[in-house]
């Protein structure tokens, strides 16, 4: 009876040991995250929307968790107020002309506090000040424009496909040309022409320079030509040298 008794006292410290240790762990791991064993200050922002924001939010600075959201307040119908407790030891490096905007982690994870880097010569923020504020995009608004692009997509794809409905039919001038084998055959032709036209043309000027009438003027601008051509290349060689 006594060894059973004993036992059960053995097991009921355990169990209160184990107990308190996880409690302190538990503790210990808040504290970590909401800051409370790390000197803190605080900063204000105020936004239209908080967009689903909540107190406890991290708050994150050049992609490193600096602090979380303290509280949020209500000022009038189109102002919340935000504080935010950040650690002390990064407060040099964050400017008075700073920005807070609302972010998500990831895609569809918590809401966050994003504070932007300001300008290097702007004034280090001081505890308790207001920083200026970015309006969140909800997603809302996002999935409202990409059902409008989505829409539009679909009228310009029924559109086109009429279009080529419309030109395998013949319709139209492209399809004319695409399905009627004479105004194809008449277009060869033309091109054909042109070409000997173009042909005939630089045969007349051949022509032309042999003329004894016209091979003095022929002459007189191949040597103009030419005189040119020298003065460039001299006007080059000035400037090389």
């Amino acid at each position: 009876m006594e060894t059973h008794t004993e036992r059960f006292k053995v097991r009921l410290g355990l169990f209160i040991i184990g107990g308190i240790a996880l409690f302190v762990l538990a503790i210990f791991i808040i504290g970590r995250q909401q800051n409370l064993f790390n000197p803190v200050f605080k900063v204000t922002a105020n936004f239209n929307n908080v967009s689903g924001l909540q107190v406890g939010n991290n708050i994150r600075f050049s992609g490193i968790n600096i602090g979380v959201v303290d509280n949020i307040q209500i000022i009038n119908d189109s102002t919340v107020k935000v504080d935010m407790l950040i650690r002390q030891n990064v407060q040099e490096f964050i400017k008075s002309d700073s920005q807070a905007s609302i972010g998500s982690e990831g895609i569809i994870g918590d809401r966050l506090i994003i504070i932007s880097q300001g300008s290097s010569d702007a004034p280090v923020i001081r505890n308790g000040q207001q920083i200026s504020s970015v309006e969140p995009i909800e997603t809302d608004e996002i999935m409202a424009g990409l059902n409008v692009s989505v829409v539009n997509a679909a009228i310009i794809t029924n559109e086109l496909a009429e279009i080529m409905m419309k030109i395998n039919s013949g319709e139209g001038t492209i399809g004319r040309l695409l399905q009627d084998s004479t105004i194809a055959e008449n277009l060869n032709m033309t091109i054909l022409n042109l070409r000997k036209s173009s042909k005939g043309l630089d045969e007349n000027m051949n022509a032309a320079k042999e003329n004894i009438f016209l091979k003095g003027y022929f002459k007189r601008k191949a040597k103009a030509e030419e005189e040119k051509k020298k003065e460039a290349e001299q006007k080059e060689a000035n400037k090389k040298k």
